[in-house]
């Protein structure tokens, strides 16, 4: 009987341990698609505007992989956790030709700002891909209302498409969404196209419902769809990456203004845990993919967008020092700028520390 069982129990277990390690090996595998694409940028503008690179590499800590290809060592370090680009005069005067410093200021700015865009245009690549796996292409037009619907009541109607939710605009069906999580009193004011004219809808009382100990709106009609084709699903795309760079901002805003406290926020460990635990939560296949996918597009347009913030040591604060050397037509001086972004690097280093701490008492 044990020569039976035994083998019966080790497949048991090690189907059960594959369960628990697949979803971690891809949102490391989806968290490095994110930096590589990140660096990439940096990487191939430098290359094209002919600035020496001295490494490429992926990953933080010690180096697991290396090759030396002309002028450029490429590394593989242990931690997935972020990457760099090195490239020559970068961070120091150099008297070499091709360093980066000798660069024009607009070459200097495409090469750092690379980057983030790169990061930017993937996940508007993927939200493409997501709404190709949908039916149909939401819109912001109203196609019914549920019963016993409370907005119908306040003067909503069928087809009317909704343009302004309490003075912002709406992009796409996602706006609608996080406004209604996100409202604090349930009383929305629309703005809305009917007929050709701009109606306004003020006061509308939605009923609410508990979730994670706070009262959210419910959502009580339904939106138009569009047969899908090239142009709907780009359009589509480009709006709901113009929503997600928007959320992304409001929560750096809220976050700042104290709405919001450390345990809201996460860093690569964080990330990692909540792709892999919501990817492990998927019925199907499908919904695993268009989960991971999902957490892939809104991870990689909230790294371009956070590094587009005007943030010393990141590529937002260098742009920002570009930018005044573009108008002073001659740079900072390179020592005042050091300062700023090692100060900058010093407190984010810090509150990494603190974040990576959260995401470890958080799995504890």
């Amino acid at each position: 009987m044990i020569a039976i069982y035994t083998p019966l129990f080790l497949a048991f277990s090690i189907g059960q341990l594959w369960g628990k390690v697949w979803p971690l090996l891809l949102a490391i595998f989806l968290f490095g698609i994110i930096i590589a694409i990140h660096e990439f940028g940096h990487f191939v503008f430098a290359k094209l505007f002919g600035v020496k690179v001295n490494e490429f590499a992926l990953g933080m800590g010690p180096t697991v992989l290396k090759r030396q290809k002309g002028e450029t060592k490429y590394a593989l370090r242990l931690f997935p956790v972020g990457g760099f680009v090195s490239m020559e005069g970068e961070d120091e005067n150099s008297e070499d030709e091709r360093a980066f410093n000798k660069k024009k200021v607009w070459k200097r700015f495409v090469i750092v700002a690379a980057g983030a865009i790169q990061n930017i245009i993937l996940g508007i690549i993927v939200v493409s891909v997501l709404l190709t796996m949908q039916e149909l292409v939401g819109t912001n037009k109203i196609h019914s209302f549920y019963p016993d619907s409370v907005s119908s009541e306040y003067g909503l109607e069928p087809l009317d498409e909704i343009v302004k939710i309490n003075g912002m605009r709406i992009y796409s069906d996602r706006d609608i969404s996080y406004i209604m999580v996100t409202d604090e009193d349930s009383v929305l004011d629309f703005t809305v196209r009917r007929d050709d004219k701009l109606v306004q809808v003020d006061g509308v009382h939605f009923k609410t419902t508990e979730y994670e100990g706070r009262q959210i709106i419910i959502w009580d009609f339904s939106m138009v769809g569009v047969e899908k084709s090239f142009s709907s699903v780009a359009s589509g795309a480009i709006r709901e990456s113009a929503s997600i760079v928007r959320m992304v901002r409001l929560s750096l805003v809220d976050l700042v203004r104290g709405k919001y406290g450390l345990k809201d926020v996460s860093g690569p460990i964080g990330t990692i845990g909540l792709i892999a635990e919501t990817t492990a939560d998927g019925e199907t296949a499908k919904d695993k993919i268009e989960t991971a996918l999902t957490l892939l597009s809104f991870i990689t347009i909230n790294v371009g967008v956070f590094n587009l913030m005007p943030i010393p040591a990141l590529d937002g604060g260098r742009l920002f020092f570009l930018i005044i050397e573009g108008i002073r037509r001659k740079p900072i001086n390179p020592k005042y700028e050091g300062y700023v972004h090692t100060a900058g690097l010093v407190a984010l280093l810090a509150f990494m520390a603190v974040v990576t701490v959260s995401d470890i008492l958080k799995f504890v």
